[in-house]
């Protein structure tokens, strides 16, 4: 019976050792420019782009949806937009400068997350970013 318990919690801490070791790889996997990851009702994105140009895309992606532009401010080192759909469903969309040329990007949809939709408006972000 010893034995089958000593064994029991061997399994058990073998399998969270290797959960934190695939969380430190998704981690890792996010840092880089183009990772993109959804956790928690937010979609993150870095992007290879200059803050200005994604604040200007993400202004761009919101038009090209039809949303309504409830906010948005930018500087040099962070920015937000906020819209609204038809529905009345918020959506937040924050930047965040790593370097001249890489911001990192949030976006959430209503209060628990819209993962089709965040996704959709960093689409219409991305097309935008292409163009630009």
């Amino acid at each position: 019976m010893r034995r089958k318990r000593l064994f029991g919690l061997v399994a058990v801490g073998v399998l969270l050792i290797a959960a934190a070791g695939c969380g430190a790889v998704v981690a890792g996997a996010a840092a880089g420019a183009g990772a993109v990851a959804y956790v928690r009702g937010e979609l993150e994105v870095t992007e290879e782009a200059s803050i200005s140009r994604v604040f200007e895309a993400a202004k761009g992606a919101i038009d090209d949806l039809e949303f309504k532009l409830l906010t948005a401010d930018a500087d040099a080192y962070e920015g937000k937009v906020r819209a609204e759909t038809a529905r009345g469903t918020d959506i937040g969309i924050s930047l965040e400068r790593q370097s001249d040329t890489v911001t990192k990007i949030r976006i959430r949809v209503g209060v628990f997350g819209d993962e089709n939709l965040s996704r959709l408006v960093h689409e219409k972000m991305k097309a935008r970013l292409a163009t630009s």
